[in-house]
């Protein structure tokens, strides 16, 4: 009968079983290619992913594959920003340009060689980097995007390569994939980047990942286990009451940014939930620490831009200098290949959440004693 899949309406079914109910895979699951025409849209492009498991998201290929929204059982998974998902010959690479396409959503990729505020880094490039790196404005070539089955798993696959480049300079190519499972509420996604240069440079990836309403509320707690807290303008050490709950709207714009060096569990993970308990709804995100040693978390709790960034990255969302004090700015060097890999998903309902919270205290509990 083979082994039964995640659950789906309330049942388990093996594949047959699934194969006898339906005419075409996309009734429960697909994938949908489309070409975006209007306005400033042209040439992100569009590949829209559907799961009955009650998770959509959207893909765009004109900008890195990244995830402009994403929504569970009709609920927005993230921020959208008035700016819509602008294509990416309207880059402005110059100074805070970066935020005048940016449309947040689930995930906006920062790198590959530079994140933070525009700065001039006088032991590489000695010119003025722009906003959070160049890559979320890259199309990707060579997509594929198809779904299939995988033993007893149908899986939904998007495939692509992004290369930041310049003639007299570093050469590095990511490629990506994301992929969902039928049936399972979660996203992976798997980076591979390549010095395909000659020389080492710097390698920064962030993982800009935005919550919005209405995960996103006054009382949405954070779930996190720190080693260490800094915050971002002095430096100075925190504490979790700082930075683990959520507040309403405010009518006046103000930024926290905190830079966490988490714990991860005995196989090396770390385990991140954002919960909203009123609607028994939360995301999580977990990630190999080996690979993303540091979880960067933004708070702008402002009327009409109401989100906050949780941002795993191999550096923080501080620049080249922070990054370069605090011996965390990494180099690849030529040939050299890198991985990430990090994986969304939802926790749907009290049970969901409250194993989801066991798991990790006991996870991190018991790497402590192990010298995590």
């Amino acid at each position: 009968a083979g082994r039964p899949m995640p659950r789906l309406f309330g049942k388990n079914y093996t594949r047959q079983q699934l194969l006898n109910l339906v005419g075409d895979m996309s009734q429960v699951a697909g994938i949908r290619r489309a070409e975006l025409v209007e306005g400033n849209e042209r040439g992100a492009d569009l590949v829209e992913v559907f799961n009955a498991s009650g998770l959509c998201f959207s893909l765009l290929p004109g900008r890195a594959l990244d995830i402009a929204s994403a929504h569970y059982k009709g609920m927005s998974l993230c921020f959208r920003s008035k700016t819509g998902d602008v294509g990416p010959a309207f880059y402005e690479p110059e100074g805070y340009g970066w935020m005048r396409g940016s449309y947040l959503g689930l995930l906006t990729t920062c790198g590959l060689t530079f994140v933070g505020h525009p700065e001039v880094d006088p032991q590489e490039e000695e010119e003025e980097l722009p906003l959070h790196g160049r890559l979320s404005y890259i199309p990707a070539k060579n997509v594929l995007a198809e779904g299939g089955w995988e033993g007893e798993d149908y899986v939904v696959r998007v495939r692509g390569k992004i290369r930041e480049h310049i003639v007299f300079g570093p050469c590095l190519e990511m490629t990506r994939e994301i992929s969902t499972t039928l049936g399972e509420s979660c996203i992976r996604i798997r980076d591979r980047v390549e010095n395909l240069g000659a020389d080492p440079t710097p390698l920064m990836v962030v993982y800009h990942t935005n919550p919005g309403f209405p995960l996103l509320d006054a009382g949405t707690r954070l779930v996190l286990h720190s080693r260490r807290t800094t915050e971002w303008l002095d430096d100075r050490e925190v504490v979790p009451d700082d930075y683990t709950l959520v507040s309403a709207p405010r009518k006046k714009a103000h930024d926290d940014v905190y830079i966490h060096r988490p714990l991860a569990d005995r196989r090396g993970n770390v385990h991140v939930g954002l919960i909203n308990d009123r609607l028994e709804l939360g995301l999580y995100w977990k990630f190999p620490r080996r690979e993303l040693p540091i979880l960067n978390q933004w708070q702008h709790f402002h009327r009409g831009t109401y989100v906050t960034g949780i941002e795993p990255g191999n550096c923080s969302v501080l620049g080249r200098a922070w990054n370069r004090k605090h011996k965390s700015l990494q180099y690849i060097q030529p040939g050299e290949v890198r991985e990430f890999h990090l994986e969304i998903g939802v926790l749907d309902g009290a049970r969901e959440i409250r194993a989801f919270e066991r798991e990790v205290k006991r996870g991190v509990r018991s790497s402590s004693t192990t010298g995590s």
